[in-house]
C-alpha cells in the first residue's frame, strides 16, 4: 500500500508543479518540436477529451469514478505494478480536481500532433490505466 500511496502523491505533486508553472510562466504557444509539439496552455472546462457535462453531474462522476478506483486500489493490494497504476490513477484524478475547483476549469498544456491537448495529470492517468490494463491481460508478469 506503500508504493501505491507514494505514486499518488508523486503524480499530484508533479501535476500540480507543472500546472503552476505553465500557469505562471507560459502564456503563448511554445514550439519545442516544430508545430508538431509543445506547451500550448488552454483551460478545459470539460472531462477527456472536452466532453462537457452539466457542472454537477461532471462533478459526482468524478467524485464516485474516484472513489470506486480507490475501493479497487485498497482491496487489489496486489502487485507493484497495480499499486502504481492506481497511484498514478489517483494523484492524475485528484490533481485535476484541485485544478478545477477554483474556477471549474483545468488547465491543458501539452500538445502532440492533432492529438487533444492535455496535462501531466492527464499523463498519469491514462499511464496508470495502462498499467492495469497490462497486468490484466497478462503482458505482465505479477510479483
Amino acid at each position: 500500500m506503500r508504493r501505491f500511496l507514494l505514486t499518488a502523491v508523486l503524480a499530484f505533486a508533479l501535476s500540480m508543479i507543472a500546472k503552476f508553472i505553465v500557469d505562471t510562466y507560459v502564456h503563448v504557444p511554445v514550439h519545442i518540436i516544430g508545430t508538431f509539439a509543445g506547451l500550448y496552455p488552454t483551460h478545459n472546462p470539460g472531462v477527456a477529451f472536452g466532453v462537457t457535462l452539466p457542472p454537477i453531474l461532471q462533478e459526482l462522476l468524478i467524485l464516485i469514478a474516484l472513489f470506486f478506483v480507490c475501493m479497487l486500489a485498497w482491496k487489489t493490494r496486489g502487485t507493484i505494478l497495480s499499486q502504481i497504476g492506481y497511484g498514478l490513477i489517483v494523484g492524475g484524478a485528484l490533481a485535476n480536481i484541485v485544478d478545477r475547483i477554483p474556477d471549474g476549469l483545468v488547465t491543458d498544456f501539452v500538445q502532440i500532433g492533432n492529438f487533444a491537448i492535455f496535462n501531466i495529470a492527464d499523463s498519469c492517468i491514462t499511464i496508470g490505466a495502462v498499467f492495469l490494463l497490462a497486468e490484466a491481460f497478462g503482458l505482465v508478469r505479477n510479483r
